[in-house]
């Protein structure tokens, strides 16, 4: 490797325990074996002065590529790659055991790991499926050293072969290394989050009218949409962190100015998309409140019809009570004359007749009275 060749990542980001090391191992690019397996190679490119010079076949040919081009990068494209293909590239790259074992294994958190002249970054990219209303997230690791990139993805997304065109496309941008790479990548990813922001963002509007709608199944999807925002926060906050590491290092390893522009501009990106999840968290939370308290609110109502039309049921029951006994009176009366005893009193009165319907009138309009007075009637 030339003398004044700069590694931009070198010591850019420390902690304060430091991160285990790998037995130091030679960089110089060596001729290693063909790999015997090879499916997993999406893409594999050799770039010199910002143009591809070489489209190796296997990771053998990189390695061989690598070593007759010393100012060259490698750019390795792998989706989910075997045991044996990351083992080679460990031991070809001096990758550390840890990281590899991490992408071997995935479902990592976003991170970004310094092992010596190696970086290890985690990345989730994130795409929104509106008709079931789910974060889709794809894995992404990435090893960046002095001459190569190495991405492996567990996961369609992302699409890299984008990324890939557009640095080819810009030569001048990939002629700054396995940074500019790095750039890119996480441009990608971020820019992935805003059809997400945007879908969830009209979901929302959709549930504030179903709530108002008085819609019984929303309470459902308020819930399993805040589970989808709180799984998209776990996924995007973590870059804040990661960019201000790799900003943290601008002026102490003279990164180019128009890198640093690129990476604030990511940065700027990252903090929007992670308010915007912020506000939809506090906003499902309010919009659950409200929810309840409608519910709570129609319940009432309903109770309050309820007791109502028992109420008036009640006020039915005690009329046709007040009535069916103002008309016992006369029936007592009727029913006992009815029975036609030889031996009746009043039966031979000329007066027995009138006085006993002016008995049962009086009866029954002393029992009106009452009722009347008692609000039965």
């Amino acid at each position: 490797m030339p003398s004044n060749f700069r590694m931009p990542f070198r010591g850019l980001w420390r902690t304060s325990k430091p991160a285990p090391v790998a037995e130091p191992v030679d960089l110089r690019p060596q001729i290693a074996p063909e790999s015997s397996v090879g499916s997993s190679i999406i893409n594999n490119a050799i770039y010199e002065a910002g143009c591809r010079v070489e489209k190796p076949e296997s990771l053998g040919a990189t390695y061989t590529a690598l070593a007759e081009r010393t100012d060259a990068m490698a750019w390795i494209g792998l989706y989910r790659p075997s045991v044996d293909e990351l083992t080679s590239l460990a031991g070809q790259f001096g990758l550390h055991e840890l990281a590899v074992e991490d992408a071997v294994l995935a479902h990592q958190r976003p991170k970004l790991e310094r092992y010596g002249d190696t970086l290890f970054v985690v990345l989730r990219a994130a795409r929104y499926l509106d008709q079931v209303e789910e974060v889709e997230f794809g894995e992404l690791h990435v090893f960046i050293g002095p001459n190569f990139v190495i991405t492996v993805r567990h996961a369609e997304s992302p699409d890299l072969s984008v990324v890939r065109r557009r640095l080819e496309e810009s030569p001048d941008l990939l002629a700054r290394g396995t940074e500019a790479v790095l750039y890119a990548i996480l441009d990608a990813v971020v820019d992935g989050y805003e059809p997400v922001v945007a879908g969830i963002a009209k979901d929302i509007d959709e549930i504030e009218t179903q709530v108002f709608d008085g819609d019984p199944s929303v309470s459902r999807r308020i819930y399993e949409l805040s589970r989808e925002v709180i799984d998209f926060q776990r996924a995007a906050q973590p870059l804040i962190g990661i960019v201000d590491q790799i900003s943290s290092g601008f002026d102490k390893y003279s990164i180019a100015v128009d890198l640093q522009q690129y990476l604030r501009d990511v940065a700027d990106h990252v903090t929007h998309v992670n308010e915007r999840i912020e506000e939809f968290r506090t906003l499902l939370r309010d919009i659950l409140t409200v929810n309840a308290t409608l519910v709570a609110q129609r319940q009432n109502e309903d109770m309050q019809k309820i007791t109502e039309s028992s109420n008036r049921q009640a006020v039915e029951a005690r009329k046709i009570s007040a009535w069916a006994a103002i008309f016992f009176a006369p029936t007592l009366v009727t029913g006992v004359y009815g029975m036609n005893f030889t031996f009746m009193p009043e039966l031979d009165w000329e007066f027995g007749y009138p006085v006993a319907l002016l008995v049962m009138v009086g009866v029954g309009g002393a029992l009106f009275a009452v009722f009347r007075r008692r609000k039965w009637l």
